[in-house]
C-alpha cells in the first residue's frame, strides 16, 4: 500500500481526496466524518453507528453558513431550513454507511501510511518539501485538529478506494465507441415539403361560443396576481461617486503612487532543457552541460534532450516572463544569469533545468492620460463609498420613523422613483431581490403604513421602498380576456389542421402517390437537402431531429416519409439514403469515447452501488 501511495500522492488522487475532504466538511461537517461522540442524543442510528445531535446541529449550522457565504448579499431569511436539515440529515446516514462498508472491507491506512501520504502531498510542500507549519495552517484552515485531519484523511481514503475500485473496473467495448462516432457522423439526404398557415387558415373558425367555453373551463388561466405599485429610494454608490468632484492633483498623486507597480518590470526570456525526474536524471543532466560546454547548440540539444515538448519544438523557448512565474529555484537561476549565459543544471519538482537567458527587458507604465479617467472614478468612487454608508445609515433610521418616502427624500436629497405593477415574482432589478420583495409584501408594509427596511440589493445599491397602491388578485372578464383566447384556439386549431394536412399527404405518399402531385396539393415545392449532418445550422431543428429519427430508406430505393407540424407550418419530409460516418484513421477519438463511456459507466456503477447500500441499511430515527 505505500508503494501506492508514493505513486499517486503526487498526481491526481492526492487533489482529489483534499477536494472530497474541504467538500465533505462544507457539507457535512467535521463530525460527519471523524464520528460523534457516544452517550449523546442521537438524530439517526445507522446499522447501529449513532448520529450525534452535536453532530447533526453542527454541520446544519455549517451547510447554513455556506449558502450564506454563496450570497452576492447574505440573507438569513433567503435559506430554506428544512432542506438543508433534511440534506445534511441524508448526508451524514449516506456517509455512515460509506464508512462502515470500507471498514467491513479491511480498508485502512496504517499511521506510517497517512504520514507517508501526508508528507507527499503538495498541497503541505514548500520548495518540494513537507513543511509541517505549512501543513499545520493548512488543517487550521479547514477548521480541523492535526488528529481529526488525520482521522478524516484515513477514512476518506478507505472510501475513494472503494469509488476507485468500482468506477475503474466499468469496461465498454471499443466496439461500442465505434458504433457510437458512426452515428455521431452520419448524414442523411432527404427532401421536404413546407405546407404554410394560410394552407389551412380559411378553414379554421373560432366562434364566440368556442371562446365562452374555453374561458369557463380554463378561468384560473386568467387571473390578474397581486401587485402593487410602488413609491422607492435608491441609493448607489455609481450615482455618488458622479457628484464627487476629485482634483487634477489628487488623480496625479494616485498616478504616481500606482506608476511603480504599473511598469518597470524586468522580464527575462528563457530557453531551458528539461531533463524529467527518474534514476538517470542528473546523469543526463550533466552530459547535456558538457556538451554545451564543448559548443554544441542550444536549441538543438532542446529537440533532443526535453521532456517539455511544447517548448523543445521552439529550442527550449519559453518566452519573457517577470518574477513569480516559475518555481522558486528556476526563477532564482534565471535572474542570476547574464544575457547569454547558461546556468548548472537546477533541481526543482519536475526534474532537472538547464537554462539559457537569451533576452531581458523593462515594460513601461501607462501615461497619465491614458490613467487619468480610471484613476478619477476611482477616487471617486472610494470617496463614494464612505458618503454611501454615512447615507444609509440616516436613510434607515428616517424612513424607519417615518411613514413614507417624502421627508427621507427631502432631508438626504434623493429622488423618488416610482414602478406600477411589481408582482411577487418576475420583475425587473432592483424589483427582482427576494428580500425586498418579501419585506414589499408583508402586511405591515401592504397596508401602505411603513416603508421597508433599506435593503441592500447588491453590494453597492441600497433601496427603501413604499406601496402606494395594493392590487389584490383578481379574477379577468370574460371581456378583457376575449382576444387573447380568440388567438390562442386559433392557433392551436391551424397546428391541429395542419397535422392533419400532413398525415394524409404522407399516407398518399406511402400509397404510392406522385411527389409531385402531393406537392401541386398545397401548391408547394420539394426542397433538397443532400448530405446533412446532425449539427447543420441551415435546416431547422425539429425537422433534422424527425429526419434523424427515421427508418432507413428500403434497398430498394423507395423513400421513408414523416412530418413534423407547429403553430404556423408543417414540413413533410422524404428520407432517400443514410450515410454511416467513417471511423477508420480515428483511432484517437475512439479512445477518447471508450474512456469517456468507461468513466460515466463507472459512476453510475458507484452511485447504484452506494445507493445499494444505502437501501439495505437499517435506519433508525427517534
Amino acid at each position: 500500500m505505500l508503494q501506492d501511495i508514493r505513486n499517486n500522492a503526487q498526481s491526481t488522487i492526492a487533489k482529489v481526496i483534499i477536494v472530497l475532504l474541504v467538500i465533505g466538511l462544507s457539507m457535512f461537517g467535521v463530525r460527519a466524518i471523524v464520528g460523534g461522540f457516544s452517550g449523546e442524543p442521537e438524530v439517526a442510528t445507522v446499522n447501529g453507528k449513532d448520529i450525534t445531535e452535536r453532530e447533526f446541529t453542527r454541520t446544519v449550522q455549517m451547510q447554513r453558513q455556506q449558502q450564506l457565504a454563496q450570497m452576492d448579499n447574505p440573507d438569513p431569511s433567503l435559506i430554506n431550513e428544512d432542506q438543508i436539515r433534511k440534506q445534511v440529515l441524508e448526508g451524514l446516514i449516506q456517509r455512515t454507511v460509506l464508512t462502515q462498508d470500507a471498514q467491513d472491507q479491511g480498508l485502512a491506512l496504517s499511521e506510517q501510511d497517512v504520514d507517508s501520504l501526508i508528507k507527499s502531498m503538495p498541497q503541505f510542500q514548500v520548495d518540494g518539501k513537507f513543511n509541517r507549519d505549512a501543513f499545520a495552517a493548512a488543517v487550521r484552515n479547514m477548521g480541523m485538529g492535526v488528529a481529526e485531519f488525520r482521522q478524516a484523511l484515513r477514512r476518506q481514503f478507505a472510501i475513494n478506494q472503494i469509488r476507485a475500485g468500482i468506477s475503474q473496473s466499468a469496461i465498454v467495448n471499443p466496439q461500442t465507441a465505434k458504433d457510437i462516432l458512426r452515428i455521431q457522423s452520419q448524414t442523411r439526404t432527404f427532401q421536404t415539403l413546407r405546407i404554410p398557415a394560410s394552407a389551412v387558415a380559411d378553414d379554421v373558425k373560432v366562434s364566440d361560443d368556442d371562446i365562452a367555453a374555453y374561458y369557463d373551463e380554463h378561468k384560473s388561466d386568467f387571473v390578474q396576481p397581486e401587485s402593487v405599485d410602488v413609491s422607492y429610494i435608491t441609493l448607489s454608490i455609481d450615482d455618488l461617486a458622479k457628484q464627487e468632484d476629485i482634483s487634477e492633483d489628487a488623480v496625479r498623486d494616485l498616478y504616481e503612487q500606482r506608476k511603480q507597480d504599473l511598469g518597470g518590470e524586468e522580464q527575462r526570456r528563457a530557453s531551458h532543457i528539461l531533463i524529467e525526474d527518474g534514476d538517470d536524471a542528473k546523469k543526463t543532466a550533466e552530459e547535456v552541460e558538457k556538451k554545451l560546454a564543448d559548443g554544441e547548440d542550444f536549441a538543438k540539444l532542446a529537440k533532443e534532450y526535453s521532456a517539455d515538448a511544447a517548448s523543445a519544438q521552439q529550442g527550449g523557448d519559453l518566452g519573457y516572463a517577470g518574477k513569480g512565474v516559475y518555481d522558486s529555484a528556476f526563477e532564482k537561476a534565471l535572474f542570476g544569469l547574464k544575457e547569454g549565459e547558461i546556468s548548472a543544471p537546477v533541481k526543482t519538482r519536475y526534474g532537472y533545468h538547464i537554462i539559457k537567458l537569451t533576452g531581458v527587458r523593462k515594460t513601461e507604465a501607462p501615461s497619465f492620460d491614458e490613467m487619468k479617467d480610471d484613476l478619477r472614478q476611482e477616487l471617486a468612487r472610494q470617496k463614494a463609498g464612505k458618503t454611501f454608508s454615512e447615507i444609509r445609515t440616516k436613510l434607515a433610521d428616517i424612513s424607519y420613523s417615518d411613514p413614507n418616502l417624502e421627508g427621507p427624500a427631502k432631508e438626504l436629497n434623493l429622488t423618488i422613483r416610482t414602478r406600477d405593477g411589481v408582482k411577487r415574482d418576475g420583475n425587473k432589478a432592483p424589483f427582482d431581490h427576494e428580500g425586498l420583495l418579501r419585506q414589499l409584501f408583508s402586511d405591515d408594509v401592504l397596508s401602505g403604513e411603513f416603508n421597508t427596511e433599506v435593503i441592500d440589493v447588491d453590494k453597492t445599491t441600497s433601496v427603501v421602498a413604499h406601496v402606494r397602491k395594493h392590487h389584490p388578485e383578481e379574477q379577468l372578464s370574460l371581456d378583457a380576456v376575449k382576444d387573447r383566447i380568440h388567438d390562442q384556439l386559433r392557433a392551436k386549431r391551424i397546428s391541429e389542421a395542419l397535422a392533419d394536412k400532413s398525415k394524409a399527404l404522407v399516407e398518399r405518399l406511402k400509397q404510392g402517390d406522385a411527389p409531385s402531385d402531393v406537392a401541386a396539393a398545397v401548391n408547394g415545392e420539394w426542397q433538397s437537402h443532400d448530405a446533412v449532418s446532425r449539427n447543420a445550422g441551415d435546416v431547422e431543428f425539429d425537422v433534422i431531429r424527425s429526419a434523424f429519427s427515421m427508418p432507413r430508406p428500403a434497398s430498394d430505393g423507395s423513400s421513408t416519409y414523416d412530418w413534423v407540424n407547429g403553430a404556423q407550418r408543417a414540413v413533410v419530409i422524404a428520407l432517400n439514403k443514410v450515410t454511416d460516418g467513417k471511423v477508420e484513421g480515428k483511432d484517437d477519438q475512439v479512445k477518447a469515447l471508450t474512456q469517456y463511456l468507461g468513466t460515466q459507466r463507472g459512476q453510475r456503477e458507484y452511485a447504484a452501488y452506494v445507493q445499494s447500500l444505502r437501501d439495505s441499511a437499517e435506519v433508525e430515527r427517534p
